[in-house]
């Protein structure tokens, strides 16, 4: 078990650290390093769905120490650490406006975000996991895409406009000010938690072959199986419905879970069978802090935004490294780097912040 946590962890720190990159490049940035405008997929557009992924991997070991069993104690834990994320979420949403002079902003304040989709996914998927008989975890998964995929073609789910259903939606449950305004379709709106609750149980279902294989070698093989048959699946699926991370349609699912469970398996072979683990001090650090240090990281680039300490930063690297993309990216990694150092401190000290 402390094997293949480690293992989890690596890819779990790995993903926290390119959120955290992907998200402070500041400037003009590298195509790379920014989402996808509509349909396609960038580098930057794995990390979320890795994180959603790992996460149901995390959900299936963590109910499995309680046997599965629904008691009080495990439905409060599991409505706290939901509250608990979707208040962050919107905290960060707040103190955006409120460092601005704009305390009272709740008129306008967007409700959704990174952290309120993962509370959404964590909770749902924890209430399935306890009330759904395992056996239909694969059959709630393709009932799931298959609702979703009908939403999208006949709600008009790809037109990148108002007319989308998507758009539609959280326009008229939560209105136009508590929306996201970049484009026309909130890419953590409301309807997307269908696919995205799919998504966090594939990755439960493959965390609970992982504990029930026998050898590290069977595990292995069994993430390169399953990685191998979503990806194909999620391609040849992108012919019908495009691979699209705004409105996070099933092919983007089937894909990035693909590639999340190659890359684990990839990390077990590596770290567990081969022993390779000087490398993985970096990442451990954001590994066992994950959603503390994604968080700590939004509420840092706000204020360094607000008091001129990005800018300053950027203008400096400017002096040295003239090409702006690849200044943006020195200041990104820099700002990992700070983030590091925080949670390198928490890891050495062994504190694990629990959100």
């Amino acid at each position: 078990m402390n094997k293949r946590l480690l293992s989890l962890d690596i890819l779990r720190g790995i993903t926290v650290a390119g959120m955290i990159l992907v998200n402070n490049g500041y400037g003009e940035s590298f195509e790379m390093l920014g989402h996808s405008k509509w349909n396609g997929m960038t580098p930057c557009d794995l990390v979320f769905p890795f994180f959603l992924f790992i996460m149901g991997v995390s959900t299936y070991l963590s109910l499995s120490k309680y046997q599965f069993q629904m008691s009080g104690a495990v439905l409060r834990k599991i409505a706290r650490r939901t509250v608990l994320l979707f208040l962050i979420g919107l905290t960060i949403n707040w103190f955006d406006h409120a460092i601005e002079g704009d305390v009272m902003c709740f008129n306008h304040l967007r409700i959704w975000a990174v952290l309120q989709r993962i509370a959404l996914c964590y909770g749902i998927v924890s209430v399935m996991a306890l009330l759904i008989s395992h056996r239909y975890v694969v059959h709630t998964i393709v009932g799931l895409l298959a609702v979703y995929a009908l939403i999208l073609i006949f709600g008009h789910g790809y037109a990148e406009d108002s007319t989308n259903i998507l758009a539609q939606v959280d326009l008229r449950l939560f209105g136009y000010d508590h929306l996201y305004h970049k484009s026309p379709v909130d890419p953590e709106g409301l309807l997307g938690t269908i696919s995205s609750v799919a998504h966090t149980l594939i990755g439960f279902y493959c965390g609970m072959r992982m504990k029930k294989a026998g050898s590290l070698h069977e595990k292995v093989i069994a993430f390169f199986v399953a990685g191998t048959v979503l990806v194909i699946g999620g391609y040849l699926l992108s012919y019908g419905l495009p691979l699209n991370k705004r409105v996070w349609s099933p092919s983007y699912v089937m894909v990035t879970c693909g590639l999340a469970a190659l890359l684990l398996g990839l990390l077990m072979y590596v770290i567990d069978i081969k022993g390779h683990r000087g490398w993985c001090t970096f990442f451990q650090a954001f590994g066992v802090n994950p959603l503390f240090l994604y968080a700590s990281s939004e509420f840092l680039a706000i204020i360094f935004g607000h008091v001129g300490i990005s800018d300053a930063v950027y203008q400096g690297i400017l002096t040295i490294i003239t090409a702006p993309r690849w200044a943006s990216l020195c200041y990104a990694l820099a700002f990992v780097l700070l983030n590091y150092l925080l949670g390198y401190v928490l890891y050495r000290k062994k504190i694990y912040i629990k959100l």
